[in-house]
């Protein structure tokens, strides 16, 4: 009989991240498919009731949470011992969690502090002659492979973007409350502020509506034979702040930097989707002075809805990699689209 755990840690209000729902729709729906199988709801954060009881009516046979102030912020020590303690707790065979950077950080130490094994990037999940089964990409998301383990416990991070996020009201959650042993907790890093960008500047948001992303074509010469690099730097960024859309790049606009051309400020290679570069999963998405050729596109193939602005009506957007294509100058339609948001 398997015994599922999800595991999951709170945010700084604590509440759980939308990943962290997301895991959970994936460990019910795995749960339901085995036969005999129970489920365990894991949470450990600084406290973690209100976040227990927002998820009371998912249906787990049990509660059990980590709390207290050494397990507030993200620390691979804490974290780590957090998790084993509670996957022991469970007798755990099989742990799904979230694709959270705080997750990420410590969950394979806990997988080799248990004798475990564990998989990362879980695009799906299913049962076949009662045993689970995880889908995953590989080589950017051209093969997709079906994989079994027999090793126990076995660790599953689900990928954000891959199964809905759980819904449901709030109740009044049965929480164990686990003890973690101190020396386990040793930690040399002391977390003493937190510094992060403010909504006007940050520019990758990965539960944004709408992905917009901006190719060469923004910083080449334009139909007046000139540059115009502050334009495409402030119709952009008046797009994102409006629209609270998370910002893409193509390779070759990321890459002018290194070859001495004009360049995008607020642009890096952490924008860069892709090929080599992130595959994001948003509802929706819009590519703009972009080729649209095989090694961008592919990065698109998660998004629901994409979206194209290309003065060439022969580009590669054109060749049913995008749902509908606007032949026009990108500069005048986002123009337009900025005023009509405004």
């Amino acid at each position: 009989m398997e015994k599922i755990l999800f595991i999951a840690h709170t945010q700084a209000d604590g509440t759980l991240p939308n990943a962290a729902r997301e895991a959970l729709s994936a460990a019910l729906e795995l749960s339901g498919k085995i036969a005999g199988s129970t489920l365990t709801v894991g949470l450990f954060g600084k406290d973690v009731k209100p976040a227990a009881d927002a998820i009371a009516a998912c249906g787990a046979a049990s509660f059990i949470g980590v709390s207290g102030e050494q397990f507030a912020e993200s620390r691979y020590a804490t974290d780590a011992a957090a998790i084993t303690a509670l996957a022991r707790q469970a007798g755990a065979t099989i742990v799904v969690a979230p694709t959270t950077s705080r997750i990420s950080r410590a969950v394979a130490g806990a997988a080799q502090r248990l004798g475990g094994r564990i998989d990362t990037h879980i695009s799906g999940l299913d049962v076949a002659d009662g045993a689970p089964r995880l889908q995953r990409w590989y080589y950017r998301q051209r093969m997709v492979a079906t994989q079994s383990r027999s090793q126990r416990p076995w660790f599953l991070v689900v990928d954000v973007g891959v199964f809905p996020a759980w819904s449901g009201v709030a109740g009044s959650a049965p929480l164990q409350s686990l003890a973690v042993d101190q020396d386990t907790c040793t930690s040399r890093t002391k977390v003493i502020g937190i510094q992060s960008p403010s909504s006007d500047t940050q520019t990758i948001r990965p539960e944004a509506e709408v992905l917009l992303v901006a190719g060469a074509g923004w910083t080449k010469k334009q139909a007046d034979g000139q540059l115009h690099i502050k334009d495409a730097e402030g119709i952009i960024l008046d797009f994102l702040q409006k629209n609270k859309a998370s910002l893409g790049s193509s390779k070759s606009l990321v890459d002018q930097s290194s070859e001495g051309e004009s360049v995008l400020p607020f642009m890096s290679h952490l924008n860069q989707v892709g090929q080599t570069g992130s595959t994001p999963r948003h509802p929706k998405g819009l590519a703009t002075c972009c080729h649209g050729e095989e090694p961008h596109a592919v990065g698109w193939r998660f998004i629901n809805e994409r979206r194209a602005i290309n003065l060439d009506a022969g580009c590669g957007w054109a060749q049913g990699k995008a749902d509908v294509l606007y032949v026009a100058d990108a500069f005048q339609v986002m123009k337009k689209v900025n005023e009509l948001l405004g």
